[in-house]
């Protein structure tokens, strides 16, 4: 059963709609916030009434912004073509894991021969910035210096069918690897994890890079499991 939530209230508590030169772009960017918040909980549903009067848009770019999010995963329709929060099982949580990894280890791979010295230290320069610390928006602000991280390298491997590939399983993928990045028993592992790929990438060594990106991205599967396990208690107490 579909959770219910109080639309407007938990809008304004966000600070309303974020603003950009599409109202659909901005009723994306509002939502995906507060889904990777899990300030509209897995399964929670999104009426198109409710929502374009809390927003304070028409429906149709109500309609657009649903769109774009379930075309990133995040969110799936009922088939009465109802939308709401997606909620995947673990198992095609770890389907997709996997295509990632394979994706981002033949990413480093090729970004030790493709990428240019300034992009490597790019890279190493996003890793060094990554914040670890408590609140809404700075976990969210570390998250995305995470995301970043690995879109870089994808972006240094100079292949645009790669990164179009993985730039749909990161999308399906952002909700849960939000909440295992969450895990602090998890920073320090990430932490070592990060140098070792930026170290094999200075050091042009493509079989070192993938080895690192695929056991990176295993650690995230280990993660997302005890994060989703974690989460499930919570909700049953």
């Amino acid at each position: 059963m579909s959770v219910v939530i109080n639309l407007k209230d938990v809008l304004n508590a966000q600070g309303g709609l974020l603003r950009s030169p599409s109202l659909a772009e901005d009723a994306a960017q509002t939502l995906r916030k507060m889904i990777l918040l899990e300030k509209l909980p897995p399964g929670t549903a999104l009426p198109e009434r409710d929502l374009s009067q809390a927003l304070g848009i028409s429906r149709t770019p109500l309609r657009e912004a649903i769109r774009l999010l379930a075309g990133e995963g995040l969110v799936q329709y009922t088939a009465a073509r109802r939308p709401f929060v997606a909620d995947p099982s673990l198992e095609e949580i770890n389907d997709c894991l996997r295509i990632q990894g394979a994706l981002e280890a033949l990413a480093g791979e090729l970004a030790c021969t493709q990428a240019s010295t300034q992009q490597i230290k790019d890279i190493a320069q996003i890793n060094a910035t990554i914040i670890k610390t408590q609140g809404d928006n700075t976990r969210l602000h570390a998250f995305q210096a995470d995301m970043r991280f690995h879109q870089s390298i994808v972006k240094a491997a100079k292949n645009p069918p790669l990164a179009e590939t993985h730039a749909k399983y990161n999308a399906r993928l952002w909700r849960v690897r939000f909440l295992s990045s969450q895990r602090a028993d998890r920073r320090e592992s990430t932490r070592r994890e990060h140098h070792e790929i930026v170290e094999a990438l200075m050091a042009r060594d493509a079989p070192r890079t993938s080895r690192a990106l695929k056991a990176h991205l295993i650690t995230a599967e280990k993660n997302i499991a005890l994060a989703l396990k974690d989460r499930a208690a919570i909700t049953e107490e």
